[in-house]
């Protein structure tokens, strides 16, 4: 399609989400974009600061609402839908938030861009893969078979399911990503990266689960959000597209470098009792993505993307600060 120039992004005041939405707005600038968020504990106002707003419109509502969708989807060319409950740990303590949300949110979606005739862009992750063993030099590719290990991942790929169902029955105008573990500016406290930085800044010792070696395939945030905008613009209806930047380093690997990175020796860390049903390895196959809309990840130098995102947290203490003690509170509940 041409470029949209109504943008509806559910979750857009999430970490992905808004950085999508700074991402539009910063380099196309005949877009106008909704954002609807439901402002969950993960959703910001303050991630979307600074943002024009003549080209940037909020609704605070919940997916779940078909009567809010009816008022927001006319008109627009386009949904990205980031919207989602997505932090493992809490999924396992608590599954219905996620099915609720990813699930049902979902179809609600789908439903509302099929009656308004509204091309749809959904975001998925990689963990609907299931993983891989630490031995194994193979990547995921988009034929790979689902295989969920966790409450969060089943509720994607149901989520996935969803939107193929409604383009083959419904003519739904869809798309997919499944992207793999991303980091950058203004992602949560409650996530590994950002969780250990602010710890090191206010002088606590890091947590790691179980041995620490488990493989995330990890990519900038920058990077993701400029294949969603391929992949809106210019990718294939009915297809899914695979976003990594092979950038595969295990926990501990990303833990001591941090360490490092922040003056710390490189033992000055816990350990905790691993994360029931962890996955071993994520690793995606990219080249689709690559060969068909010539994307390809700019941030490559992992170690210059954490410094970066080491001074960012440390830059912005105020943003972060205010939700950090109510993630310490509940994971040390957890024992984490």
């Amino acid at each position: 399609m041409v470029h949209p120039q109504a943008l509806l992004v559910t979750g857009g005041a999430g970490f992905i989400g808004s950085n999508f939405v700074r991402y539009v707005l910063q380099h196309h600038h005949d877009v106008h974009v909704t954002v609807l968020d439901a402002l969950t504990y993960a959703g910001n106002r303050d991630n979307l600061s600074g943002l024009p707003d003549s080209r940037l419109r909020f609704v605070h509502g919940d997916i779940c609402d078909a009567a809010l969708l009816d008022q927001v989807v006319p008109g627009q060319d386009a949904i990205v839908h980031f919207a989602a409950e997505s932090h493992n740990d809490a999924g396992i303590a608590n599954a219905e938030p996620f099915m609720q949300t990813n699930v049902i949110g979902t179809m609600r979606l789908v439903e509302a861009a099929v009656r308004h005739d509204v091309r749809f862009h959904h975001i998925s992750t990689d963990e609907v893969y299931g993983d891989l063993a630490l031995a194994d030099t193979s990547r995921f590719t988009e034929t790979s078979p689902y295989r969920p290990s966790s409450p969060y991942a089943a509720s994607k790929a149901a989520s996935d399911h969803i939107v193929r169902a409604w383009h083959r029955t419904h003519g739904l105008r869809a798309t997919i990503s499944n992207c793999s573990n991303n980091y950058g500016p203004y992602q949560h406290v409650e996530k590994f990266i950002p969780r250990t930085i602010t710890n090191i800044l206010d002088g606590k010792r890091p947590k790691l689960y179980g041995n620490g070696l488990n493989v995330r395939d990890w990519i900038h945030v920058d990077d993701h959000s400029r294949a969603v905008w391929e992949i809106l613009t210019r990718g294939r209806i009915g297809q899914t597209y695979l976003v990594g930047a092979q950038g595969e380093h295990s926990n501990i690997e990303v833990l001591r470098l941090l360490l490092q990175l922040m003056g710390q020796p490189h033992d000055a860390f816990d350990w905790v009792k691993d994360r029931p049903g962890h996955d071993l390895r994520y690793a995606l196959d990219a080249s689709k993505l690559q060969r068909e809309l010539q994307w390809k990840p700019c941030h490559t130098d992992f170690e210059q993307g954490l410094r970066e995102i080491v001074c960012w947290y440390a830059a912005h203490e105020s943003w972060w600060r205010p939700m950090k003690d109510a993630v310490e509170s509940v994971c040390a509940s957890r024992g984490q």
